[in-house]
């Protein structure tokens, strides 16, 4: 059930219909963007309680990216292609979360700004912020939640126990500037990754695997996944909570913003806004063009 005036303004709800038929577009990317723009709509009237559990789900979802990439590292010390190998274990958590449709901090910072971009209004983006907000809460208690059951559950050995230290403590090696300039490729990888989810069909998970994949191979600053690495700093002791904000989560938060909004998403838009202001031109042009001749037939007609 939704909440009380929890609803996106366009067009659609002023009367006005929005062509989404690739044959009618100027262009397969304005399809693509419609697709994307009508989904980000429906994230953002969602009931808020749903989201938050949603997004506390994906939290506990992004552990399997540091367990998976601990347990690899513990057990392949002197394999070939070790470093490949380990890296691979950060795209579980992603797979876990996308494909069960759980609610990621970076995915909708692509998805739900579309419709604010397409209709700039202020009840849009009073409507991007409380997702956002919702959204990030939730996956951050997921993302403590996890780290405290692999700080005080019996589950893993010593060896893997300090591979989520290394890894953890790789992740505080950078400076504030690092972590930001990391967190925009970061989230622009990500958002290439959402934008290409309507054309993949049944390849979904490879683009899922080889997007997050690169990610890792280039210890690039997630604000999720890095959550569950640095909290495990924090719940052990390593570290205190002021380094958690500074200098992991702030950069990391306003690089992945950056990267897969301001970016991407606004690089994205304007092209297709492009596309169909163009097309809307030529349109009227050819209607004015008909409307002439027919005029200029019915003088002569009653000429």
């Amino acid at each position: 059930m939704k909440e009380d005036n929890v609803e996106v303004e366009s067009e659609e709800r002023e009367g006005e219909e929005i062509e989404v038929d690739e044959e009618a577009l100027p262009s397969r990317a304005a399809a693509i963007h419609e697709e994307i723009r009508q989904d980000g709509e429906k994230e953002l009237e969602r009931d808020g309680l749903a989201l938050l559990f949603s997004a506390i789900a994906a939290g506990l979802s992004m552990g399997a990216s540091l367990m998976a990439k601990g347990i690899f590292q513990a057990h392949l010390d002197g394999v070939p292609g070790a470093f490949l190998l380990e890296n691979l274990g950060y795209t579980f958590g992603f797979i876990i979360v996308i494909m069960a449709r759980q609610q990621l901090f970076t995915e909708n910072t692509v998805t739900a700004v579309l419709p604010v971009m397409h209709k700039p209004t202020g009840g849009n983006l009073v409507l991007l912020l409380r997702l956002w907000a919702v959204v990030l809460f939730g996956n951050l208690i997921g993302t403590a939640l996890a780290s405290l059951a692999f700080t005080h559950m019996p589950i893993f050995d010593d060896a893997t126990r300090q591979a989520f230290v290394a890894i953890s403590q790789k992740v505080m090696e950078n400076t504030p500037g690092e972590m930001f300039a990391n967190a925009v490729i970061s989230g622009w990888i990500i958002a290439t990754m959402v934008w290409m989810f309507p054309s993949a069909g049944n390849a979904k998970i490879w683009i899922i695997v080889l997007m997050t994949w690169l990610v890792a191979l280039g210890d690039l600053a997630h604000i999720v996944v890095g959550s569950v690495e640095v909290l495990y700093l924090v719940f052990n002791g390593l570290i205190s909570w002021q380094e958690f904000l500074w200098p992991f989560a702030l950069p990391t938060l306003a690089g992945n913003i950056i990267g897969g909004t301001f970016i991407f998403a606004l690089i994205s838009h304007a092209q297709i806004r492009n596309d169909m202001s163009t097309r809307a031109k030529a349109e009227a042009k050819a209607k004015a063009e008909a409307k002439k001749k027919r005029d200029k037939k019915e003088k002569a007609e009653e000429g």
